[in-house]
Parts: structure tokens; C-alpha cells; sequence
């Protein structure tokens, strides 16, 4: 007798290389989108920070839409999922390619809403459908009866988010304008929407299959406790991965890209912690407590070491705990049916780690305290690996255990305290790392005493040198705003007052009456800045109008003379405040009445009647940082056209990591300037800084009438062009990035 036809349709193939590619292609995408947005949308905002935060905060909006519409699209069948989810990729792809959406200019105090506007106008529609691709493709998976756990499939999508990371700085941008960027993007979504629909036809017959099968197992309901644990797991790592960068880039080593390092990992991180393979994420579990106390006790150090072991500590320090955290996330998933729901409350804890180090940290903190912040909540959040619990030794009573955690703890503090020792008599070498060492090792025997072993790690932090930024913070030395965190110092003895951002030295004046107007730093007689303004009466007359881009300190105040008229452009108000209340009175002093715009000076110059200067100084790089959309093409045009025919520009340049003279050259050589360049080095180290400045005019007989100004000192021609000027649409810091700098205290 033949068997009785089955009512249930058979389950699909497994296909599991389509889906792997799916969601694959789609973080990819995002990953090559996102910067992608913000080069566009540079030249039009300027380079404010906020600006970026914005951008941030509309990405991380997006990625939560995207998830709670794959959770939500899980209430029909899978073939319907399909249909839906294929019109929409259509018909958002009618917004391609990407260019800024022409909206209005905002009007003033509005800026607030009107960029985060702009970037959902934009790229919205596309990147909360493309940001869906991760759990909605693992949903379709799962259909498949025999497909199996659909969640390492989240390995793939984390593994095309990193490599579309390293595509942008590495190929997108070096290669590409950003309208061939835009288009090979477009092209990407098309290839996109086909395996997509590749996909959904895979899984046409599987919707009765998946509705029978919940019938059959309906969901449990997950406990709000479990919830809670799943948001703390996402978010600390991800506000890890934000204050590890601004740590790093404030404190420690202000390197070019830096940025790509942190988040790369945190994308890794989730590579071997959704694995199927459970041995990379076992051993990085294993040795993430021992990392955390050696690593994690510079956490709080705010000395500006900038080395690149501190950095390589950071940057390690950040993968095993993201990478211990999100295994035990993953250990704690649920079952298939509510993959989205999890997926969900993950984007929604990275958003809440990203809320916090972009937005409130800066408003609440005067330094990056949000990273040993995390990193103490990282410590109570790590899992117990079973071999470390020597409380199941035979022979040791409960009692017993925790008079020897007393102990323990005891003497790890007792060690923290001659760490400090050593580090207050800087000799922080091989005694050093035998403490540190040694503060790990009895710290691991304290894991099952939570508080205990989060304890030993504070007092790990205060002994390495944290100490000293908790003083600096009691003392308000520090000021902290979107733009950057800043310190001011006094050394009454050497009657000195300094300003310093992050590591790099931003400013110093005298505090003594007779030294008040001196200029120091990069600024002393024999350099570029000194050869030029303060020669402006001979080079242009007696009455001339100067513009300067940057503040500081306000050092070039002092080079102004009677008759001129100044006018300085900062972006950031609290560098401002530092001379309104006189902490450094360069400006009081020696320009009281100049004037000083705040806003992003290329904004603001574009503004400004063509002719209305005769001199222009740009010296707006604080730390080792570029503001790229300064040094365009585009830019130049905008600071020839505020120059009177025969006005002189002139660019500070000095950096420890990239090579500028060639990318000015190239854009001398485009615009058809002249140029020249002065590398000041003077004998006087202790007042005076090495620096690099380039002049410009239209026409070269007014660099000869600099040189003839100042015939003792030495102007030198321009490296040759290398590449392409910079422009709005191509620009990439990384050809002229040297890497040996890297390896240089």
C-alpha cells in the first residue's frame, strides 16, 4: 500500500551560500554608504562635529527602523516578506544615485533638526531597507526546516561591515571621485536587490512550512531580566567602541584613520563571537579578565603618553571585551522564532552606547570619563569562565572562600599601591609590568566576587596614573565641547600658562607682565607666520585687513599693528572663552579690536565680499587631525575669491603624520598659484616650536618681495605634486600618510 500523500509541504533547500551572500552584500553597503554621505555633505555643513554626531545619531536611528521593520515583517509568510520587501528595494531605488537632497538652508538656531533632516532625506529610505538585510535574510533562512541555528549567518554580515570599512579609506576613496563613488554604489544595491529576490524565491514554498512549525512550538516569552541583560551586552561594547577612539585620539596617539581601528575590531569582535566554530570565542573569553586588569588599568590616564603601545593596548583592550561581552550575547540568544526580536533589542542597546558617548558624555564629563566608565561596567558584565572558579576545590568551605577573597582583594590593593609608587617616580618599567602582572593574576581569583574583582580594576586605573586626571578634573583644568577636550596647565615657577589638545600643544603664553606679549610655539620670529604678517606693512601697506582661520591661544593677535583691522574665524566658542576670560589675553592685549566670528571658517569666508582681505593665515589644525574640506580645491577658490588680487594666504601645515606640501602643490599647480614653503627650526626649544608654513599669491613677484623682506632666512620651492589636487569630490589623506611617524614617541 502506498503511503497517504503528506498535507505539509517539503521544506526547502538550505541554500546557505545565497544567504551568506545576501546579507554579506547588504553591510557591506552600509559601511561603504555611510562615509560616503558624509564626504558629500562636507562642503555644505563644514567640519564641525556636531555635524558628525548628527550623522551618527541618523545612521543609528535608521539601523533601528530597519531592525523593528524585520521584526515586524515576521507576522506574515515568508513569500509575503518577499513581495514586500522586493517593492520597497524598487521603489527606494528611485532616489539613486545618492546626492544631497536640496533642502532649504536652515534658518538660524534650526541646525539642530535641520541636518539630521538632510542626512534622512538623503540616504533614508535605502539604509533602513538595506539595514534590515542582517535579520530579515536569517529569518528566511531559518524557514528552511533543515537549514539549521540561522544565527553564525550574523558572522557574515559583521564580516561585510568590516570589509566595507576597510574598502572606503583604502579603495573607494583613493580611486574614486564621489560621483563614481555614488554609482558604483547604485550598482552595488542593484546586485543587492537580486540576491535578494534570488533568496525570496528560495523560500517561495516555506511560509505554511515556518506557520506550522511555530503552531507546533509557539514562542516562550522572554523574561524583562533577560531583555535588560541583552541591552547591557550591546551597549556597553558599542560605547566602548566610541570612547576607545576618543581616548585614544585625545590622550594617547592622534593618528590619521584612527577611527577605522576601533570600529573594525568591534565589527570582529562579532565575527568570532557568532561563529559556529565556539573555540575563538571560548579562549577569547578565557583571557579577557587578565586583559581588562593589565590593559584596562590605563584606561583613566590622561598624560598624553602617544605611544604606540599605549595604542595597541587600547585598541586590544577593546576586541577581547567586546568580543567576550558579545559571546555571552550570543549564548543567551533565543530560539529561531524570535531572531528579530533579538536582533532588535540589540540595535536598540548600540544605540544607547552611541547616545551616550556622542551626546551626553560630552555635555556631562570634561574628559573622555565615559571609557573607564565602560570599561568598569564591561568588567561586572564579563562572563565566568567555569576553569577560573577554584571555589569548587575539595576541601573549601563557603566560608573559607570568602574570608580568602578579603585577603585577595586586600592585597591587590596593597600591590595597586606601590604601583602608584612607581608610577609617581615615573621609573614604570620592568617593576611596573611585574605589578601589573601580578595585580592580574590575584585579580582573576576574584571573578566570582563580582564587586571585588571590579574593584581591583578602579584601583588598577588610579594607580597607573589616574589619580592625576581625577586632580585635574577636581581642579577644572580640562574644558571639553564637541569639537575637542582641552586642557590648560599653569607652572607658576617657569611663569607659563599652556593649552594643550589632547597631545598635541594648541598654545603657551607668559604670565608674567613683562612676557605676556611674547609669542612662542610655532609662532616665534624665524617662522612662516612672523616672516609674513609681521612684515605686512612693506608687503601690502599700512592699513592691511587680515583674516585668520583658527584661534587658539590667540598667539598671531600679537604679530596685528596700528592701523589694520583683524578679524579671526573659530569653529569651537570654548577656545573663544579662553580669551574672553582672559585665561590667555594674546587678544585683549595686542587686537582688541579685532573681531572674531564663530562658525566653520569656510562657511563663513564664502559669506564674505570678494576682496575684503589682503591677508589670510589658516592655521586651524588642532592636533594631528585634517580638516580636509579646509584643504580642497574648492576650497582655495573660496579663500582667493575673499583676497583682493594682489593678497597673500598662508598655511600652517605642520604634522607628525602627513606629508601636506605635495597635496598643496598640486593645488598651486591646478589654480595656477605661486607658492613657497617655510620649515622653521630654531634653536630655542623650550619657547619656540619647529613648524611648516606655505605661501601663496596669484601673482610670484610678491613671493619675492617676502624673500626680499627677509633676506637672511630661507624659503624653499614646494615638494612636487604627487596625485591630483584635492578637491570636494576626491580627496584621501592616505597616500601621504607616513607610516614611520607611527612608530616615533
Amino acid at each position: 500500500m502506498s503511503a497517504a500523500p503528506s498535507s505539509v509541504p517539503a521544506a526547502p533547500a538550505a541554500r546557505r551560500g545565497l544567504f551568506v551572500a545576501a546579507i554579506f552584500a547588504g553591510s557591506f553597503l552600509l559601511f561603504l554608504v555611510q562615509p560616503l554621505v558624509a564626504r558629500l555633505a562636507l562642503p555644505r555643513l563644514g567640519g564641525a562635529p556636531n555635524v558628525w554626531n548628527s550623522a551618527m545619531l541618523v545612521y543609528q536611528a535608521l539601523l533601528l527602523g530597519g531592525y523593528l521593520y524585520a521584526h515586524l515583517m515576521g507576522r506574515w509568510p515568508v513569500r509575503t516578506q518577499g513581495r514586500i520587501h522586493l517593492a520597497l528595494l524598487a521603489l527606494a531605488a528611485l532616489t539613486l544615485p545618492i546626492t544631497l537632497y536640496p533642502l532649504a538652508p536652515p534658518a538660524p538656531g534650526s541646525e539642530v533638526w535641520w541636518v539630521p533632516l538632510l542626512f534622512l532625506l538623503t540616504i533614508g529610505p535605502v539604509f533602513l531597507l538595506v539595514s534590515a538585510q542582517a535579520p530579515l535574510m536569517q529569518r528566511w533562512y531559518a524557514a528552511a526546516g533543515a537549514a539549521g541555528d540561522p544565527y553564525p549567518l550574523y558572522a557574515a554580515s559583521n564580516l561585510g561591515s568590516f570589509a566595507g570599512l576597510l574598502a572606503y579609506p583604502l579603495l573607494a576613496e583613493p580611486l574614486l571621485s564621489l560621483h563614481a563613488q555614488s554609482w558604483g554604489w547604485s550598482a552595488g544595491y542593484g546586485l543587492l536587490l537580486i540576491l535578494v529576490a534570488c533568496a525570496a524565491w528560495s523560500r517561495r514554498a516555506a511560509g505554511m512550512v515556518a506557520a506550522q512549525a511555530a503552531e507546533a512550538a509557539p514562542a516562550e516569552p522572554i523574561p524583562a531580566r533577560r531583555i535588560a541583560l541583552w541591552l547591557a551586552l550591546s551597549a556597553v561594547p558599542s560605547g566602548l567602541m566610541l570612547s576607545t577612539t576618543t581616548h585614544l585620539t585625545t590622550d594617547v596617539f592622534a593618528m590619521p584613520l584612527l577611527w577605522v581601528i576601533p570600529l573594525g575590531l568591534y565589527l570582529l569582535s562579532f565575527v568570532v563571537a557568532f561563529a559556529h566554530n565556539r573555540v575563538p570565542a571560548y579562549f577569547v573569553t578565557l583571557a579577557a579578565p587578565a586583559i581588562m586588569v593589565v590593559a584596562g588599568s590605563y584606561a583613566m590616564v590622561s598624560t598624553g603618553s602617544g605611544t604606540m603601545a599605549a595604542a595597541l593596548f587600547g585598541v586590544i583592550l577593546l576586541f577581547f571585551i567586546a568580543g567576550a561581552l558579545h559571546s555571552r550575547l550570543y549564548d543567551l540568544r533565543p530560539a529561531a522564532s524570535q531572531l528579530t526580536l533579538f536582533y532588535f533589542i540589540m540595535s536598540v542597546g548600540g544605540a544607547l552606547g552611541g547616545l551616550f558617548c556622542a551626546l551626553i558624555a560630552p555635555l556631562v564629563f570634561d574628559w573622555a570619563w565615559e571609557h573607564p566608565i565602560l570599561i568598569l561596567a564591561a568588567a561586572a558584565l564579563l562572563p565566568f569562565p567555569a576553569r577560573l572558579d577554584w571555589r569548587e576545590m575539595p576541601g573549601l568551605s563557603p566560608e573559607v572562600c570568602r574570608v580568602t577573597a578579603g585577603v585577595v582583594f586586600a592585597f591587590c590593593l596593597f600591590l595597586a599601591w606601590l604601583l602608584h609608587d612607581v608610577v609617581e617616580a615615573d621609573a614604570d618599567g620592568m617593576l611596573g609590568w611585574m605589578l601589573h602582572l601580578a595585580l592580574a593574576a590575584f585579580g582573576l581569583g576574584l571573578l566570582a566576587w563580582r564587586p571585588l574583582f571590579v574593584g581591583v580594576l578602579l584601583a588598577a586605573m588610579l594607580a597607573s596614573g589616574g589619580w592625576w586626571t581625577v586632580h585635574d578634573t577636581l581642579e577644572h583644568v580640562r574644558t571639553r565641547s564637541y569639537f575637542g577636550i582641552y586642557a590648560v596647565r599653569d607652572y607658576p615657577q617657569a611663569h607659563l600658562r599652556t593649552l594643550a589638545h589632547g597631545t598635541t600643544l594648541h598654545g603657551q603664553q607668559r604670565t608674567d607682565p613683562a612676557g605676556r606679549r611674547l609669542v612662542q610655539t610655532y609662532y616665534g620670529p624665524t617662522s612662516g607666520a612672523a616672516l609674513t604678517l609681521g612684515k605686512l606693512p612693506q608687503l601690502i601697506g599700512p592699513s592691511a585687513r587680515v583674516g585668520v582661520v583658527g584661534l587658539g591661544a590667540g598667539t598671531l593677535a600679537c604679530f596685528h599693528q596700528p592701523g589694520q583691522s583683524w578679524r579671526f574665524y573659530e569653529i569651537d566658542p570654548a577656545i573663544l572663552a579662553y580669551s574672553t576670560t582672559r585665561r590667555f589675553t594674546y587678544l585683549a592685549d595686542c587686537a582688541p579690536d579685532a573681531r572674531v566670528t564663530i562658525g566653520d571658517a569656510r562657511l563663513e569666508l564664502a559669506a564674505q565680499a570678494p576682496g575684503s582681505l589682503d591677508f589670510l593665515a589658516v592655521d586651524a589644525f588642532t592636533s594631528d587631525a585634517i580638516p580636509l574640506h579646509l584643504l580642497t580645491s574648492e576650497a582655495f577658490g573660496v579663500y582667493f575669491r575673499v583676497l583682493q588680487p594682489r593678497g597673500l594666504l598662508v598655511v600652517h601645515i605642520s604634522n607628525r603624520h602627513i606629508e601636506l606640501e605635495p597635496v598643496l602643490a598640486a593645488i598651486a599647480r591646478q589654480r595656477g598659484l605661486a607658492a613657497m614653503v617655510r620649515h622653521d627650526v630654531p634653536e630655542d626649544r623650550k619657547v619656540y616650536s619647529p613648524s611648516t608654513w606655505v605661501l601663496f599669491a596669484r601673482d610670484p613677484a610678491l613671493l619675492q618681495r617676502v624673500r626680499a623682506a627677509s633676506p637672511q632666512q630661507k624659503w624653499d620651492s614646494l615638494l612636487p605634486p604627487t596625485g591630483r589636487a584635492w578637491t570636494d569630490d576626491h580627496a584621501s589623506v592616505l597616500p601621504y600618510v607616513d607610516w614611520s611617524s607611527l612608530f616615533r614617541n
